[in-house]
């Protein structure tokens, strides 16, 4: 008699047998398909690994599947052979992984069918100049239709911002019209462009000739200097493929990004070009999953988990920003997008591009290893010439809110001359936290060991780590005393600082408490690219693949912060985020200049990067990783703890620890680190403990890894804590 073997989304590290449902052709079944199936008190869709004719389980124990959900796998076989690839290899539940790589909707057992049958688009006689200016919601929502050529459903034009009740106003002028979607597979064609390629410099061409000239696997580092043209150089690379008639996938780190890559890859192609990212709604989440299926988009863009979006004809995949630590998910199933991507080309026998002009050491090992092939774009494109570097020692200095007087004057001679300006700090909210003048009391998280940050629109303490929340208080909590003052300067605070010194030049904040609204990000970036005069002051977000051709100078105003982490990439992750925050000056027609507000003007680490760049510093960074025994020289992973009382999850660790210790069948060349309290020990009413293991032998440490999982298993201590595996770790926090 068959079973099915199912892997089912649940904590447990095993899969479960079940009878086949009655008149199931159990002969036909392809091992991906869905099925429904009770499990406990609830229903659940699982995966089919396998049917087999042999079980385990008592058959007066086994229950009847309620239903086959699919009459073939929603996932081909490369994708299904990479989720559980990455269950094994992250040590994840792989019926939690193969979840993961569906779709929320195919996770509910939805029907793997496209959600919304009839679209809306505008009419071939339709011009905007047709609505007067005062129905600027018409305007508004039939611009919305004309950027969706193809299509848009009315959830999509909602989630958009637009007004779907007008709709019927638009169809009464002949200006849209509904029609029903079906989808075509597309094979080819002739004219895949809307615009003209730019001409490419000696280096982006050999670029493109290297990666095109591609039979099978292989993965590029791509590595090139701020504004030289990396984007250029995916373009033609992926028009070649595009011609062939297969398809691209390009992962961005963050959503912020999302708009303008799109936006570039819509100008360029004239072809269906589909976004996955997590502020789509669940039905646009499917319907863009199964355009990328069916090859009826041809361009995929998306972010971490849209490494697991199907394709019809794989071409080539891009990883942007290929050092971004975003690509690693942190809770849950903490696979790498990078690694699987690289992973996902061996398996599908295509190219995989790592593009970025800061790569992460761990990749530059790689390429100097010889598992990539490296290629370098060291110009900038056109005449743009690189930033010029001032190291601006404020030591003894006063500062205003954090700023120099120095800096302020070279501020003002830059919008004097027409030109933007780029504040970077990379701390949000008006002040890194608030404190008794008189006791020295501060503002702490009680559910965490960190400092509230004090924000001032709204006027509030925040917890950026747990997310609490509390009224900023009128005394001290410990003496009573009422003088209360905010210590250091965020982005808020130092935006009120330069709108007082600067009032007639518009001053645009970007952080997340400003971009939290849908597009808010890409009407930030529309009113910098109009060109006047400006200041952008902005964390982190401001660093990443933004272009911004007038801004002529950018100030980072606490160039030490990370100098001095506890985290042995704190320095790696410093010298990437300087850099990229420099590159987004100087990148077209006008020269541009990077200032260096330290108190460390003298330390080598900042030095080497100032005078030879970032190839020395990631050298010498990788030297002395390699000679300490660290990653990417040696295999790592982290075994994470946190309980409700202090002590208990490092006791528990402990514990562990003895008992694989006294294990005479322990694979050998194991180095154990901890356990310790986590450097945050504190974070969100829990206790936090971690045990470090690292190994030149990849194989021996998932052995031991194993080891750990089933003692877990069959440990009734292991209830009382909450415990995670972090394999290949990039926060060690």
């Amino acid at each position: 008699m068959p079973y099915l073997r199912l892997a089912i989304p649940s904590p447990l590290r095993r899969l479960f047998d079940y009878l086949p449902p009655q008149d199931c052709d159990t002969a036909a079944l392809q091992p991906g398909v869905r099925v429904k199936v009770p499990f406990g008190r609830r229903e659940v869709t699982g995966v089919l690994i396998e049917v087999s004719e042999t079980t385990e389980v008592p058959l007066n124990k086994l229950k009847p599947a309620i239903a086959i959900l699919d009459d073939t796998p929603p996932m081909p076989e490369a994708v299904l052979k990479l989720a559980r690839w990455a269950g094994n290899y992250y040590q994840h539940p792989l019926g939690d992984a193969l979840s993961q790589a569906l779709p929320v909707l195919l996770r509910k057992g939805e029907p793997c069918e496209y959600t919304h049958q009839y679209l809306w688009r505008a009419t071939a006689e339709a011009d905007i100049s047709q609505l007067g200016k005062t129905a600027a919601r018409q305007r508004e929502l039939l611009l919305l239709l004309m950027e969706h050529p193809n299509g848009i459903s009315e959830g999509a034009i909602r989630a958009e911002g637009g007004q779907t009740g007008l709709l019927k106003k638009l169809v009464d002028k002949c200006l849209a019209e509904s029609f029903i979607h079906k989808p075509n597979h597309t094979e080819h064609n002739d004219q895949p462009l809307h615009e003209a390629p730019l001409t490419l410099n000696t280096e982006q061409q050999q670029a493109v000739q290297q990666i095109t000239a591609t039979a099978g696997f292989k993965t590029y580092l791509l590595q090139g200097v701020t504004g030289s043209g990396k984007t250029e150089v995916y373009l033609q690379a992926i028009e070649h493929y595009i011609r062939q008639g297969k398809q691209a996938l390009i992962l961005v780190p963050e959503i912020g990004l999302t708009p303008q890559t799109v936006a570039r890859f819509k100008a360029r192609f004239n072809l269906p070009v589909v976004v996955l990212h997590s502020n789509l709604t669940d039905n646009q989440r499917l319907d863009a999953w199964l355009q990328a299926r069916e090859g009826v988009a041809r361009i995929i863009i998306g972010t971490r988990s849209a490494i697991f979006t199907p394709l019809r004809t794989p071409g080539v995949i891009f990883i942007d920003e290929e050092h971004d630590t975003s690509f690693k998910q942190q809770e849950g199933f903490r696979y790498n997008a990078r690694d699987l991507a690289v992973m996902r080309g061996h398996f599908e026998q295509i190219p995989v591009v790592l593009g970025t002009a800061t790569p992460a050491i761990e990749s530059l090992y790689n390429a100097k290893q010889g598992r990539y092939q490296w290629l370098k774009l060291n110009k900038r494109a056109g005449d743009a010439l690189p930033p010029k570097f001032e190291l601006l020692d404020i030591r003894q200095l006063p500062l205003q809110d954090g700023l120099s007087q120095p800096l302020i004057q070279q501020i003002k001679a830059h919008l004097q001359q027409g030109t933007q300006v780029l504040i970077f700090l990379n701390r949000r909210g008006f002040a890194p936290t608030l404190m008794c003048h008189d006791c020295g009391w501060l503002a702490d998280c009680r559910r965490c060991d960190a400092h509230m940050t004090l924000h001032r629109k709204p006027f509030h303490l925040h917890c950026h780590h747990c997310d609490s929340q509390r009224p900023v208080p009128t005394v001290c909590d410990s003496c009573g005393s009422t003088d209360l003052k905010p210590v250091g300067a965020g982005t808020e605070r130092t935006e009120e600082l330069l709108q007082a010194l600067f009032p007639d030049f518009p001053v645009i904040r970007v952080d997340r408490d400003t971009t939290q609204r849908k597009n808010a990000m890409q009407h930030i970036m529309d009113r910098v690219h109009q060109g006047h005069p400006c200041i952008l002051i902005g964390t982190q977000m401001l660093a990443k693949g933004h272009h911004f051709p007038k801004v002529t100078l950018v100030a980072i105003l606490n160039a030490d912060s990370g100098l001095f982490s506890a985290d042995f990439r704190g320095m790696e992750r410093t010298a990437q985020l300087i850099l990229q925050v420099a590159g987004r000056a100087g990148r077209a027609d006008h020269p541009g200049k990077v200032v260096m507000q330290t108190h460390h003007a003298d330390h080598p680490i900042i030095t080497s990067l100032v005078t030879e760049g970032y190839q020395a510093f990631a050298e010498q960074e990788l030297s002395q990783r390699v000679s300490a025994q660290l990653p990417p020289s040696i295999y790592c992973a982290m075994f994470r703890a946190e309980a409700n009382h202090q002590g208990q999850a490092e006791r528990f660790l402990g514990r562990l620890r003895q008992l694989l210790a006294d294990d005479i069948l322990q694979p050998q060349g194991i180095q154990w680190l901890g356990p310790l309290p986590s450097p945050m020990e504190k974070r969100a009413g829990q206790y936090r403990a971690q045990l470090v293991l690292q190994s030149h032998d990849r194989k021996a440490l998932h052995q031991q890894l194993h080891n750990i999982i089933c003692q877990v298993d069959s440990d009734p201590e292991a209830r009382k804590v909450r415990w995670s595996i972090d394999v290949d770790p990039v926060d060690m926090f």
